[in-house]
């Protein structure tokens, strides 16, 4: 169980740096006034979102879903439990958003201003914040 916990941490890391720098890049991308700096964006968020996030996803996920099957009838009667996959829930949606996004830049669709991803960048902290608390501290 504690290299299955241990894993599911590394997966963890992996997939919250990857949704921490995939709207940084957007930043960067809605700001960026030069095509060899514009396809250059393209091609990080594509293989930054492909190639580590959705597999860090992945990971997080499905280790954590063996992790509550050693005990499922326990894990699933704690409110802290209930309350951190709804977070999960939301971090799933926001990390699919981002696919979407991905395609918006490559497909020279955004419309959107670097402020407005500086703001978008900052949902994940909250999330990643509550997330820990709740697994650690199990306040409920």
């Amino acid at each position: 169980m504690l290299w299955v916990k241990a894993f599911h941490l590394i997966a963890m890391v992996c997939w919250f740096a990857g949704i921490f720098y995939l709207p940084r890049l957007f930043v960067y991308h809605a700001a960026c006034d030069d095509e060899p700096g514009r396809e250059r964006f393209k091609v990080m968020e594509r293989k930054l979102y492909r190639g580590i996030t959705t597999p860090a996803m992945i990971a997080t996920v499905g280790l954590g879903l063996w992790l509550i099957s050693y005990n499922p009838s326990f894990y699933l009667s704690q409110g802290w439990l209930h309350a951190k996959l709804t977070l999960i829930a939301v971090l799933i949606g926001y990390h699919f958003y981002c696919g979407r996004l991905v395609k918006v830049f490559r497909d020279d669709r955004n419309t959107r201003s670097h402020v407005f991803y500086r703001w978008f960048n900052e949902l994940p902290v909250l999330i990643l914040l509550a997330v820990v608390i709740l697994a650690t501290v199990r306040p409920f």
